[in-house]
């Protein structure tokens, strides 16, 4: 028996409202995750820190994204999206505020951990909700959407933002991101569902047989954890995933004002067409994947492709503006190949792991944007102290080129999942 026509209406809309209010959340915590890269100036003037603490500021949102993945993945299968990512939004609001009212950059480095508390759940509350409510084939378009919504958050934590700061100032931005991130605790809260079941209506993935409802959470993450796929995937993804975010979260502004000579608001128009185009191929990507079912070599090609693209930039190529943006998109088109790794974890595991799979993937993106922002900022001020003022930003884009070449090189140790 299925629900009756008027209640499949009423279903599509109150699955486009639950999947609105997560995305929204989502949305959320790419703007947080990007936006010291717009006031990198702001932070350092504000707080006088050499760049190495400037990157261990921006950071310490990844590391304590990085310890939580795997608790909350365990926590989106038990507790469910709702609870989760309620509380999720209230802890971000608090830390925004703190963050905005900051006297020290210690006290800023408290509210960007609690920021990063907050925020760390909406990844995994929107892959649980787009598991349970829409049709399994959907899932990795469904992500591409997902993304590119997340990095068009992103785009607006670049160029706008550096122009919003000349306006006012970073402190008033981040009190407004506070009451943004309250008011969407409340909303999680009074209109969000785990699942279509608590609304009244029928199972859209109901479970297969043989696969129990109730989620031993031990014997899932062990499951998870021994194979090699896994740690494969995490490897890929902190070489890929971190570098774009390590990149475009902090240091490419002030590398091509350094470099390049541009202005601020020109260096961030650059990470804005970056996270444009990761919005677009995401989008791409997820679709491509979809139709032909092939997520893994989807990915590999990607990953070769974005670590190629980072040549220009290693040889210091001598390109006009017009160039550099145009390839700073193209740099954009490919990056999100990496997000297939969450439909792979969730192809080749059972369903009721999904939250844990995918959440252990997702922590090597973290992880290697925690590592590869102070490492780019130490690498920097250590050229910086041995007189090669030229060669000191040329040093740290080295690091993430490396970085991503590794990345590619381990999506070649990944499983082909199966259908």
């Amino acid at each position: 028996m299925g629900d009756p026509p008027e209640r499949k209406g009423t279903f599509g809309r109150v699955r486009a409202l639950v999947f609105a209010i997560v995305l929204a959340s989502f949305v959320l915590s790419f703007v947080h995750r990007t936006a010291p890269a717009a006031i990198a100036a702001e932070l350092t003037a504000a707080f006088s820190i050499p760049a190495a603490v400037l990157g261990t500021l921006a950071a310490t949102y990844f590391y304590v994204y990085t310890v939580l993945q795997i608790p909350v993945g365990v926590l989106a299968d038990t507790l469910g999206p709702r609870r989760l990512l309620a509380s999720g939004s209230a802890i971000a609001a608090v830390g925004s505020l703190l963050f905005a009212l900051a006297p020290a950059w210690e006290w800023a480095a408290v509210g960007r951990t609690l920021v990063g508390i907050g925020v760390s759940v909406a990844f995994l509350a929107i892959l649980k909700v787009s598991a349970v409510w829409f049709p399994a084939n959907r899932f990795a378009t469904l992500n591409g959407y997902t993304m590119f919504a997340g990095n068009l958050g992103a785009v607006a934590a670049g160029a706008p933002l550096a122009w919003l700061v000349t306006q006012t100032s970073w402190r008033s931005v981040f009190v407004g991101l506070a009451a943004v991130s309250a008011a969407l605790a409340a909303a999680t809260w009074i209109f969000v569902r785990d699942r279509p079941e608590q609304k009244g209506y029928a199972p859209v993935n109901p479970m297969p047989a043989g696969h129990a409802p109730a989620v031993r959470w031990r014997a899932g993450l062990a499951a998870v954890l021994v194979k090699r796929s896994t740690w494969a995937a995490f490897i890929a993804n902190a070489g890929v995933g971190g570098t774009y975010l390590a990149f475009a979260g902090l240091w490419a502004v002030p590398w091509l004002e350094h470099t390049y000579g541009y202005t601020r608001v020109v260096a961030a128009q650059h990470t804005s067409l970056l996270m444009l185009g990761v919005a677009f191929g995401a989008v791409a990507i997820g679709v491509i994947s979809d139709r032909l079912g092939n997520r893994l070599d989807v990915m590999r090609f990607t990953a070769f492709a974005q670590a190629a693209s980072w040549l220009p930039w290693v040889v210091r190529a001598d390109w006009p503006q017009a160039a550099t943006l145009a390839w700073f998109f193209a740099m954009g088109l490919v990056i999100p190949g990496f997000t297939l790794s969450w439909t792979i974890a969730k192809e080749s595991n059972r369903p009721e792991h999904s939250g844990i799979a995918t959440s252990v993937v997702n922590t090597g993106i973290f992880l290697g944007t925690g590592i590869l922002q102070p490492l780019v900022g130490w690498v920097v001020d250590r050229s910086k102290s041995a007189g090669d003022l030229a060669g000191a930003w040329s040093s740290g884009i080295v690091v993430l080129a490396l970085a991503a070449t590794l990345g590619a090189f381990a999506t070649l140790a990944i499983a082909r999942p199966h259908r």
